[in-house]
């Protein structure tokens, strides 16, 4: 059973634990689960703290399993630029290795046709290279003609700019560990389980970002 992990919410680690104990109630013999890179209970990006307690109920539930830990989007980078071109966030110069959607699901695809081979298995997927945001503008600029500059705000300056979405907090909590996570550089390696699973070479970010055919 292929386990995509929940809609963030305040309820996320209660769905998670019954999702999989209703798996093994059934019979479910083997869940691949959609966790998160560098999942820890000491984890800069909060919501990678509930993977790692997610993937160890898992483990505690008798049920075999395959993590995909998922570093950030590829597809999610476009989205952090403002309407004025300006991506802001607290992440300094370090560097993220998103990963495309697309490449989640060829690896997903693979496992869940043979999942013998990968039982117990823990995959780091990401992309080709660790870009910095400042790079990862440069990309965004070239490919789609938007011009995109970054902005390194600091953690005060991140908690103030998100402060007039009336979030709550613990997710203004996990909007601003998505760039201090980058900052800190728990996001930064680039792992080659892309290629050795699906046979074809993982998408960069300007992959991601061209229209089909291009």
């Amino acid at each position: 059973m292929f386990m995509v992990s929940a809609t963030e919410s305040p309820q996320r680690m209660t769905e998670h634990r019954t999702f999989a104990d209703a798996a093994a109630a059934v019979g479910i013999q083997h869940l691949v689960y959609t966790s998160f890179a560098g999942a820890s209970p000491s984890a800069t990006f909060t919501f990678a703290r509930d993977h790692w307690f997610t993937e160890e109920h898992i483990r505690g539930s008798g049920l075999r399993f395959t993590f995909l830990r998922d570093n950030l989007y590829a597809d999610f980078l476009a989205l952090m630029r403002g309407d004025d071109g300006v991506i802001r966030g607290p992440a300094g110069q370090g560097r993220v290795a998103a990963v495309a959607l697309d490449d989640v699901a060829d690896v997903a695809s693979v496992v869940l046709r043979s999942p013998d081979t990968h039982v117990g298995a823990t995959y780091d997927l990401t992309g080709p290279q660790s870009l910095t945001l400042d790079e990862v503008a440069e990309v965004i600029t070239t490919v789609t003609g938007r011009k995109t500059t970054y902005y390194p705000e600091t953690v005060p300056e991140a908690y103030d700019s998100r402060a007039g979405f009336g979030a709550p907090d613990w997710q203004v909590d996990a909007w601003v560990s998505t760039y201090t996570a980058i900052a800190a550089g728990e996001l930064e390696g680039v792992s080659s389980a892309v290629p050795d699973i699906t046979g074809h070479p993982a998408r960069s970010l300007a992959d991601v970002l061209r229209a089909p055919g291009e």
